[in-house]
């Protein structure tokens, strides 16, 4: 796969994350204070991971270096662990919100 074409796809899923994260925090603001302090660690740590994301794929897009591997596998890893935190957000917030939220 071409580097372009990765950061490219990576791009759009990073924008479909945004909503996400976006949709997420718009239904914990539902939650009491104290459910909403429980997840707002997961916020801020998907907030970091999204920043760092689009950080390495605009260095990516720019320098599109011959071998973008390493910087691949850590796109990859830092992926699957904001999926985590989003799946483990949502749990909670369908556990303690008074009526059921759809994820």
């Amino acid at each position: 796969m071409d580097v372009r074409d990765f950061c490219n796809g990576m791009e759009a899923e990073l924008t479909a994350w945004k909503a996400k994260l976006f949709d997420v925090v718009s239904r914990a603001d539902q939650l009491g204070t104290a459910e909403k302090e429980k997840v707002w660690a997961n916020f801020n740590d998907m907030k970091i991971i999204i920043q760092d994301l689009e950080d390495k794929i605009g260095q990516l897009k720019h320098e599109c270096p011959s071998e973008w591997s390493p910087q691949k596998k850590e796109i990859e890893d830092a992926h699957v662990d904001m999926r985590g935190k989003y799946g483990e957000t949502l749990d909670f917030i369908g556990q303690a919100a008074p009526y059921s939220v759809p994820g």
